[in-house]
């Protein structure tokens, strides 16, 4: 998962506004259909793919359908801006690759466009998928839409704390209100992401009723009353003093560095800190707490208005493949969605003494697997981990409160 900052709430929808306009006057010059379908225009956050593989894909498409295309690759840093484009401009992106969240809001608003999985003479790689994150599609269903008819996992991981093993010991970081931490002052960066902050701080302020049972991690993620909300707030006014600053992605690396104690992290930009990090005698680790934390994923999805929907659904049975998996990870350090034998092979490494149960993922065989827990995450860590719905009817109420947070001035 990759985002950027909010800005001032109500300066970011004068600027969707902007968009909303300036897309429309572009709409109005399209291509001929024609042309327009020897095209594949995706969209996805930066530093996401092996960009060698947008390169390969024609000749790959022209072997398998005999037919020419030619890539027009575009970046996101927030993803919002993509929803608007779709929503509002109608932009005719092909392919784009947001986090769960707003794939079901994009379903529920009928935004998407079925997956074809009919690849003729090429072997379809689409079952290569874990079922473990198949499953977890089938949450974001909608009346006459299977969520799985409509995306394709791409990568996924959790979200916890990235610390300086000098300053902060593992035992601390068992606990998010080690955040709260008046020692810590200073010496903390937040993600910019109200989405997952949100859920972290209901989730340590609501942990005495998830022990007791009176209710689960998944209601007070995703409830979303005004009282929780209410709740949040204060908790997150609270560890305000305590923040060195709020970052959309250089957390990551203030952390090589060294400047800061600890860091909000998601998995993937932790597995690339700690290897970074290690290159300078600096020492990181991450670790998701006992209250609990979410899983993530970013999915492929063909927004409503795409044109070249064939070239689309061939280019994600192409990122399927495994060996193509592997580049993507490789890339950007985040864990892929696939889950075969290719993947096991390749990410096992002997040096490492901790084993990890991933029977969940891989399938029955593989609980004992020497592979980073940090990017792969133990059946133990998954079990206090919750997949996190979009706020819907709630969406600008919770915006509002995280305006006042970070002290943006909205009554």
């Amino acid at each position: 998962m990759r985002t950027t900052a909010k800005t001032n709430f109500r300066n970011s929808l004068f600027a969707l506004l902007l968009l909303v306009i300036g897309f429309s006057i572009f709409n109005s010059c399209k291509p001929s259909d024609d042309s327009r379908k020897k095209v594949l225009k995706i969209y996805n956050w930066a530093d996401y793919i092996d960009e060698g593989l947008l390169t390969e894909f024609p000749k790959w498409y022209k072997e398998q359908t005999g037919e020419d295309v030619k890539i027009v690759y575009q970046v996101f840093d927030m993803p919002e801006i993509m929803y608007t484009k779709v929503a509002m401009g109608k932009e005719d992106f092909d392919l784009a690759c947001p986090t769960q969240y707003l794939i079901e809001k994009m379903l529920k608003n009928d935004l998407l466009l079925p997956i074809d999985r009919s690849f003729g003479k090429t072997e379809n790689y689409l079952g290569n998928i874990s079922p473990f994150l198949r499953e977890r599609m089938d949450a974001f269903s909608v009346t006459g839409k299977k969520a799985g008819d409509y995306m394709v996992p791409y990568m996924w991981g959790t979200s916890g704390i990235l610390y300086n093993t000098k300053n902060i010991t593992k035992e601390e970081v068992q606990s998010w209100t080690c955040l709260w931490n008046p020692k810590n002052k200073g010496k903390i960066l937040m993600k910019d992401h109200y989405w997952d902050v949100y859920n972290m701080a209901a989730t340590v302020g609501f942990y005495p009723d998830i022990v007791s049972g009176k209710r689960t991690r998944y209601d007070v993620s995703n409830d979303h009353t005004d009282a929780d909300i209410a709740m949040v707030e204060t908790q997150l006014k609270a560890l305000r003093p305590n923040l060195a600053g709020w970052e959309a992605d250089f957390g990551k690396e203030m952390m090589t560095k060294g400047e800061v104690w600890m860091n909000y992290a998601w998995s993937g930009d932790a597995v690339w800190a700690i290897d970074e990090a290690s290159k300078v005698g600096v020492s990181l680790a991450y670790e998701v707490p006992k209250e609990g934390s979410n899983i993530w994923f970013d999915g492929w999805i063909i927004p409503k208005y795409a044109r070249n929907v064939k070239a689309a659904s061939y280019f994600l049975n192409y990122l399927c493949q495994a060996k193509m998996a592997l580049r993507n990870m490789n890339v950007s350090g985040f864990c892929s969605a696939v889950a075969t034998p290719e993947i096991i092979e390749a990410q096992s490494d002997s040096k490492i003494a901790e084993t990890v149960n991933l029977n969940y993922f891989f399938g029955p065989g593989n609980g004992k697997l020497h592979i980073d827990p940090v990017q792969y995450p133990d059946s133990s860590v998954v079990s206090r981990c919750v997949l996190l719905h979009d706020f819907l009817d709630k969406n600008d109420q919770v915006l509002e409160m995280w305006s006042r947070v970070k002290g943006n001035n909205v009554n």
